[in-house]
């Protein structure tokens, strides 16, 4: 490896920009020249040894730069990120520069073995690691303090010196996959593998997910549109259905497991070894040694942080969750006007009237579902943790707690303290159909709207310039610049989670909410492959195995949708009828019901494995040849 670098030569007649840096405008020469050198020095010297060029505007600005990589490199770093492609025996295998031969489609001038989002991530990964040395500050600007192996694109973020990074979008690769992805409406899977190449795995395991989750809803709409047909107000009928729904949900998720392994096999980030996470941009303390690395670092008191949880972050999500129960208590008042109403005036508008409070209060939801989430945010980023993951766990927690309360709490609250069956088909079916047409509207359709106007204004101005109306690289970068940036997949997936919330836990009670979320799905599909070519700045690639701790957050879910549809079953009449002497009787037949379904469903997830037969032999057998390659040396 270190005799790689030695013979590697930065120059590329063909430059090929994959990624922007814009810096702040009146950025000093002194230290534009010192930041662009550094990423053109090579490895021995500190630098990323890329390839970087300005990029002249019309109207002289120097602030933007179009980073790039000779072939060589991107291979070399490719073996330092611990890409995992395709042997010619079929095999995955971790790629390494001098057995590139053995692998897949590698030729020495095939520059496509390496995806697009594969080269923007190595990129990214590189600029990334470029680390401080013998400076002290950023020359420039004295108040941006470094020390040796301080992440000097870190640094240049926090200061507001560097206003962004993102990957250019590849115009005639963007092209072909909004044809084969949304172009044309049509029944069919998803190009996942196209997706995953242009977007990277994260994103292309989350549209994997959203469609895998869409036809497993498939059977519980076909057998919920009957349910609604024949046995409206017949709730006694539903216990057959509730108790496939409870089985449904456990299998679903545990095929899920199997299914993702797969493509993530396939895409090699099953076997990639997890990379040593660096302190977060907006870490912040006292100088100190890392005991680990060694390196010096800023290094926080774990105290003062369990403190800041503790006794600022948990008394405020308290309070907020007080605060969504006093509006929901509201709402049951403006239900009880609407019903009043009612029946005073029985009219076609006072029909129409009761579903008026419903409906504000969805909305209601959904707005402070949305301040809460920056409440979040900031909560957590004061809290000062010092990994990604971490901020990302203690965010994920925080926010789940208040949406599952802010969107279900009503309904618990109508199933086991009003007992009113016909409330809660009402709230539940206004909740769930409200929130899709909102999200619909607040995600994809208001963004596009707003990015198309920007798009016209940008051609607007390209036509007043040259005659050709084709986007040259500086308009594109121009563009796209301008547009939002797209901040992962934990929306689309709390969406996700709350929708499976509404079919799972009321089951037995609104048998078309499967129905009403296939739909808002099959939407769903092609507003967020919409949004992800169309509006927003093309993201990094991110390697990953799973979909992390959504896949816990469902499988809470669904232990809890045993036990609202067990209570709700037992409230039935008729199996009420079966206890007439006894209601103690009753309790405890329905206890022992749902900790019979629960053991059901443990058994379930242990005996289906997480991983299909033939991976489990693949992965053992990388496993054994690596033990014998350790022992040979």
């Amino acid at each position: 490896m270190a005799e790689s670098w030695s013979f590697l030569d930065t120059f590329e007649r063909n430059f090929r920009p994959l990624i922007v840096i814009e810096l702040a405008k009146g950025t000093k020469e002194e230290t534009i020249e010192w930041f662009t050198k550094r990423i053109e020095d090579k490895k021995a010297n500190g630098g990323a040894q890329l390839l970087v060029k300005p990029l002249v505007t019309e109207n002289g600005d120097e602030n933007i730069y179009l980073v790039g990589a000779s072939h060589l490199r991107l291979l070399l770093g490719a073996e330092t990120v611990g890409l995992v492609k395709e042997c010619h025996d079929n095999s995955m295998r971790t790629f390494t520069y001098s057995s590139r031969k053995t692998f897949k489609d590698f030729a020495d001038d095939n520059h496509n073995f390496l995806t697009m989002a594969e080269c923007q991530y190595i990129i990214k990964h590189e600029l990334e690691n470029l680390r401080a040395k013998d400076e002290k500050i950023i020359p420039g600007y004295p108040q941006a303090k470094l020390y040796p192996g301080k992440s000097i694109v870190r640094r240049l973020l926090t200061n507001g010196i560097l206003v962004q990074i993102f990957p250019l979008h590849d115009r005639e690769e963007l092209k072909k996959l909004r044809h084969s992805w949304y172009g044309r409406v049509k029944v069919g899977y998803q190009p996942l593998d196209e997706i995953r190449c242009y977007f990277g795995e994260t994103i292309a395991l989350y549209f994997g997910f959203l469609e895998y989750f869409t036809f497993a809803l498939i059977p519980m709409a076909v057998i919920g549109i009957p349910y609604y047909v024949f046995a409206w107000e017949d709730y006694d009928k539903y216990v057959m259905f509730a108790t496939f729904n409870l089985l449904w949900s456990t299998v679903i998720l545990e095929v899920w497991k199997r299914i993702c392994a797969i493509m993530t096999y396939r895409w090699g980030t099953l076997l990639m070894k997890r990379q040593f996470e660096e302190p977060r941009p907006g870490f912040h303390g006292v100088l100190g040694i890392n005991p680990v690395t060694g390196r010096e670092e800023p290094v926080y008191s774990s105290i003062k942080r369990q403190i800041r949880i503790y006794l600022v972050s948990l008394p405020f999500v308290c309070l907020c969750l007080y605060f969504s129960l006093y509006v929901m208590m509201i709402y049951f008042d403006l239900e009880q006007w609407a019903l009043d109403y009612h029946e005073e005036n029985e009219s076609n508008f006072s029909n129409l009237m009761l579903f008026v409070p419903s409906i504000i209060y969805a909305v209601v939801i959904e707005i402070m579902n949305r301040i809460y989430r920056y409440a979040a945010e900031f909560l957590t980023s004061w809290e000062n943790h010092r990994l990604e993951s971490s901020y990302q766990n203690h965010l994920i927690l925080k926010v789940l707690v208040f949406n599952f309360l802010n969107c279900f709490a009503s309904l618990f609250y109508i199933a086991f303290v009003l007992f009113d069956m016909k409330l809660l088909r009402q709230s539940l079916a206004t909740l769930l159909i409200t929130s899709q047409i909102l999200n619909q509207f607040a995600e994809s359709l208001l963004p596009y709207w707003l990015q198309k106007r920007h798009k016209k204004r940008m051609k607007k101005r390209v036509c007043s310039l040259k005659t050709d109306t084709d986007l040259s690289l500086v308009e594109q970068v121009n563009l796209e610049k301008e547009m939002g940036t797209y901040f992962g997949t934990f929306d689309d997936y709390l969406e996700l989670f709350l929708q499976f919330g509404y079919v799972s836990l009321f089951s037995c009670v609104y048998p078309l909410a499967a129905v009403f979320a296939v739909l808002n799905n099959i939407t769903e599909i092609y507003s967020d492959a919409l949004k992800m070519c169309r509006v927003y700045k093309r993201p990094f690639a991110e390697p990953t195995a799973n979909i992390g701790v959504w896949q816990l957050a469902f499988e809470t879910m669904s232990v809890i949708s045993v036990v609202t549809n067990c209570i709700l079953i037992g409230m039935s009449p008729q199996v009420n009828a079966l206890f007439t002497d006894s209601k103690t009787d009753l309790i405890l037949t329905v206890a022992l019901v749902e900790h019979l379904l629960l053991a059901i469903k443990f058994i379930m997830a242990f005996v289906i494995p997480d991983k299909p037969r033939d991976i489990q032999i693949k992965l053992a057998k990388l496993e054994f040849e690596s033990v014998e390659a350790l022992k040979q040396q």
